[in-house]
Formats: C-alpha cells, structure tokens, sequence
C-alpha cells in the first residue's frame, strides 16, 4: 500500500460500496484513533448529502469529520478555537467549491431537486458511470491530506 494516497483509499472504499461520508472517514480512520467499523458507523448517516437528501456532499461532510476531530474543540465556551476551526472548514470548502463547481450533493450530480427516496441505488457498472462520486472522494481525501500535512494538528 506504500504510495497511496487518501484520495486512493477514499476511492477505493467508495467502490467497495462505502457511501461518500464513510470512504473519507474509513480513509482516515487511523488519524481518528478509530478503527474502520467506527469511523464507518459513524460517518454512516451523511452520505447521498445527508440521508440522501442531497444537501452538502457527504466527501465535504467526511472532510469536516476529520478536521473536526484533529483541530476540533470540546469546551463549548471556547470561542476562538471554534473560530480557527470554522476558519479551515471555510478554506477548504472555498476550494472544494472553487475547484468543483459547488458543495451542494444534487448540484454536483446535475439533479434539479432532492431525492424523493430515501433507497439508494444499486451499485451498477452504470452507476458509477453517471455520478462524480468516487472521483469527489479522491479530490475531497487528497485536499485533506494535503491540508494535514501543511497545517499538523497539535
């Protein structure tokens, strides 16, 4: 595995079946201190843009999971950790933006409304062939990635 990058594994657990949210967390599950099961489990609830009610990208969502977790804040009184926090979560979703069009799930796959149906898709050759979605969970792995190293959690 020497070489792969996040964005690898992120696309990989996407095509293993992952929703979007859990390939990022899985991804990252080790800087998390969690094993996959749990980070899977508890990403498990924003993918398809939150219970696929395609809001905000379940990758951006995975992203700020992760940076929740290493730059985040227990004491809810701590004002300017959650303004340093707020402030990476704002960078990175301007590039994210910037760099893919929009944070907003349906936008990104040219859907006029939310879904109607809470049952996912089956995963079909045919599926992949028409969402960006495991290419969105290697852009949104690699950005964190990235981002981690120029900027180590304390």
């Amino acid at each position: 595995m020497s070489g792969m990058t996040k964005g690898d594994a992120a696309y990989n657990n996407f095509l293993a079946g992952y929703n979007c949210t859990q390939a990022i967390a899985v991804a990252f599950a080790e800087e998390l201190g969690l094993d996959a099961d749990t980070a899977a489990r508890l990403s498990c609830g924003f993918g398809g843009g939150m219970g696929r009610l395609r809001e905000v990208c379940g990758t951006f969502s995975g992203v700020v999971m992760v940076l929740s977790w290493l730059y985040g804040y227990s004491e809810p009184k701590n004002l300017t950790a959650k303004k340093e926090l707020y402030e990476k979560i704002r960078a990175l979703a301007a590039k994210f933006r910037a760099d893919n069009g929009s944070l907003i799930c349906r936008e990104l796959l040219g859907l006029e409304k939310a879904e109607e149906s809470a049952t996912p898709e089956p995963r079909t050759p045919e599926y992949y062939k028409k969402r960006p979605c495991p290419e969105l969970c290697l852009y949104a792995a690699n950005l964190l990635e990235e981002f981690i190293k120029e900027n180590p959690p304390v």
